[in-house]
């Protein structure tokens, strides 16, 4: 015993002595009171080396009134088995004891030496105590897992490794309580850092430092030197509660979102030698991944938390590999801290006022019947890509951005859709409030409901199919106001020089504001001014000598003027092989309420009128707004000197939900700027017929989601002078 290691004599002999593990041998455990009580069942004690395994297994065959028996996985085979529930066989027949066999390092038992043990641990033989240092859900037979009672020891903290050492320093019998033994703080502390859990690390570098440091007069010092000699690892600056721990893990913190991966390594690296918790660096390494790495690459956070998980099955020093790829991956992945954009979201929660949620947001399986809770909500999955464009946010915030993409990684990959999904939705919210048309004859029909994202999204992508933008391109824009075709122009052409002219002032503050992020050079020009008395005036252009070499417009010649004027103002600011693309809406192939009214509802003459009454909206040969179609747009074209290359005629459908306000804008007969609908019709229908007319329409579409009908000319034409 006196020739023994000093790990090996300071050995705790009962549970008193044992240090740490209190989560499972702290007064009134379930471990400690079946060691104390001698009602042991079949254990499992799983931990990193030094924890005590061994040392726990020799307290109970210290305690024990039951045979104890130990084999070593390593060095043993099914033999020695065996012979093991033989001897336990006699133990039980002839002296009636039980026999506890331990075995150390069991997963190193193969299948067929698990397999011969299981049925005698199974009917109670011999009650099995396995230590192992790796995890027994994997590496040990399921069988005897789910026979035996798992019990993990962690790694000593450093106030317990210095509480084993102070005890080998004053046990006079087994440690160095004869001695004159002077341990400095720091280096005990230093000790017991760099053992790292580990009580036999700690004691056979303690013993080395004594054993190798007496001087003369029998006395022995052991300062840090000497302790760093003795563990052979030098002490770095790193207090895990002081500046040093802050300082570091702000630099590592700051060679991650710097992209600098060989600083990162190395100040990790220091952490680690230092003594820090790895699961610490793990926990900053998660936040990292979203909040500077985010959704430029969302598998970062996957691959981090895998890691973090890899390293709870491994330990260390295994798991330094797992350490180093999550460092690796997150210095070298791309970079965005767009997720701030939640927090711009809270501010709005604190500033703005409290909206409601919107109606048709709404949970509808309670109120949908009395409230109408719900009714208007367009399920995304029914339409074409799984998108339809509709407001989500409350009133107050309509238009609001919060999530900006940056073009890294993932996210620029999503930046360009993203954007276009929403610029299809404001566009959508802004038409709904467009004032520009309100004095068409045809306003009871053109900008109708809200719900027109997608549709203009896809008038949008029709008009650019036509189009091959180019970097040193002039671009003019018409009606620009919805910011549609706007910010389609510069994706694709984002260095060209751009004008786009809106109808109002309102328009061109929210597209100032959209894009004055953008840099000085490459900002789009917003004018309002070209617009007087809802008329195209060019003549600003014109005096600055301005030739465009693309003009587009969706609707860009519906202002109060004939089209061949609107046109006369785009050829003077064109050049030769200046080239305009156009989608307008043929008002005449539009929908008609009267498709909307249900079969035999109304007299065959009443519905006569309505036809008669609708056809004579559109021929109106003094109307221009509405009495023209492609044929003739195509005449104004050419009249004005461009000549036609592309075209095509689409009908495109709008699901929408009627309110019945706007059923009582369409029957008003109050004298306003424009004619109503039932203003029109009362030139073939009295009063009683036309509130008829209303009942059987409003019975029919009310609260319905209906297709709306459009048809739009999506025309490409050269300026040929």
């Amino acid at each position: 015993m006196e020739n023994a290691p000093l790990a090996d004599r300071m050995r705790p002999r009962t549970l008193d002595e044992f240090c740490g593990q209190s989560h499972i041998l702290s007064p009134g455990k379930l471990l400690r009171r079946a060691i104390q009580a001698d009602q042991l069942s079949s254990l499992i004690f799983f931990g990193p080396p030094g924890t005590g395994k061994t040392t726990l297994a020799r307290i109970i065959a210290n305690t024990t009134k039951a045979q104890f028996l130990s084999l070593n996985a390593v060095l043993s085979g099914v033999k020695d088995i065996r012979e093991c529930i033989a001897a336990a066989e006699i133990y039980r027949d002839e002296q009636q004891r039980r026999t506890i066999l331990f075995i150390d390092e069991v997963h190193r038992f193969n299948k067929a030496q698990q397999d011969a043990l299981l049925p005698h641990v199974e009917n109670g033989t011999v009650i099995l105590i396995g230590a192992t240092t790796e995890n027994p859900y994997f590496e040990v037979n399921k069988a005897l897992v789910s026979r035996s009672r798992i019990f993990q020891l962690r790694p000593l903290t450093t106030e317990d490794l210095k509480e084993v050492a102070k005890a080998a320093l004053k046990d006079k019998k087994r440690g160095y309580g004869e001695l004159k033994v002077q341990l400095d703080e720091v280096a005990l502390k230093h000790l017991a850092k760099v053992a790292n859990g580990d009580a036999r690390a700690l004691l056979n570098a303690l013993e080395l430092a004594i054993v190798t440091s007496e001087t003369a007069d029998g006395s022995i010092h052991i300062d840090l030197e000497v302790a760093e000699e003795s563990i052979q690892q030098r002490a770095v600056l790193y207090d895990k509660d002081g500046d040093a721990h802050f300082d570091t893990i702000s630099a590592f913190i700051k060679s991650l979102r710097g992209s600098d991966p060989d600083a990162a390594l190395y100040w990790m690296a220091k952490m680690v030698y230092g003594g820090e918790d790895p699961r610490f660096i793990f926990r900053r390494m998660i936040i990292f991944a979203g909040e500077d790495v985010g959704m430029a690459d969302p598998m970062a956070l996957t691959v981090v938390t895998s890691a973090a998980q890899a390293f709870d099955y491994v330990g260390m020093p295994e798991g330094r590999f797992h350490l180093a790829e999550a460092c690796l991956y997150l210095a070298t992945a791309p970079k965005s801290n767009s997720g701030f954009a939640f927090f711009d979201a809270l501010d709005a929660v604190r500033n703005e006022k409290d909206d409601e949620v919107p109606n048709h947001l709404k949970d509808g399986n309670r109120d949908k019947e009395d409230f109408g809770h719900g009714q208007g909500y367009l399920y995304p999955h029914s339409y074409r890509e799984h998108w339809v464009a509709q407001q989500y946010l409350p009133e107050s915030l309509q238009g609001k951005i919060f999530y900006n993409p940056t073009n890294q990684g993932y996210e620029a990959g999503i930046r360009d859709d993203v954007s276009r999904k929403r610029e299809s939705q404001l566009a959508a919210m802004l038409d709904s409030n467009e004032t520009v048309d309100e004095s068409s004859e045809a306003h009871w029909q053109g900008r109708t409901l809200g719900n027109t994202g997608e549709m203009l999204g896809s008038i949008r992508d029709n008009l650019f199919s036509f189009l091959s933008l180019h970097p040193d391109d002039l671009i003019l824009i018409l009606n620009a106001g919805n910011g549609l075709l706007l910010g389609e122009t510069i994706r694709q052409a984002p260095e060209a020089s751009i004008t786009a002219l809106v109808q109002n002032t309102l328009h061109q503050g929210f597209l100032e504001a959209r894009y004055q992020n953008r840099e000085k050079l490459y900002r789009p020009t917003i004018q309002s001014n070209p617009y007087h008395d809802n008329k195209l005036d060019l003549s600003e252009l014109q005096e600055q000598h301005i030739k465009f070499d693309l003009i587009i417009g969706i609707n860009g010649l519906v202002v109060g003027q004939q089209k061949a004027d609107v046109l006369e103002q785009v050829r003077s600011v064109s050049h030769e092989g200046t080239i305009i693309a156009l989608a307008e809406s043929i008002p005449v192939f539009g929908q008609r309420l009267s498709a909307f009214l249900p079969d035999k509802k109304l007299e065959r003459s009443i519905v006569e009128r309505i036809l008669e009454t609708e056809e004579m909206i559109y021929g109106d040969a003094e109307n221009f707004k509405v009495n023209w179609n492609d044929k003739t747009l195509f005449e104004n074209l050419k009249s004005s000197g461009f000549s036609v290359q592309n075209s095509l005629l689409k009908e495109l459908t709008n699901e929408v939900l009627i309110s019945e306000k706007k059923i009582e804008e369409w029957f008003s007969l109050t004298e306003t700027d424009h004619r109503s609908y039932a203003q029109h019709l009362s030139s073939n229908l009295d009063g009683s017929e036309i509130d008829q007319v209303k009942q059987v329409l409003k019975a029919a579409i009310v609260r319905n989601i209906v297709p709306w009908k459009s048809t739009w000319l999506f025309v490409k034409a050269v300026f040929n002078p």
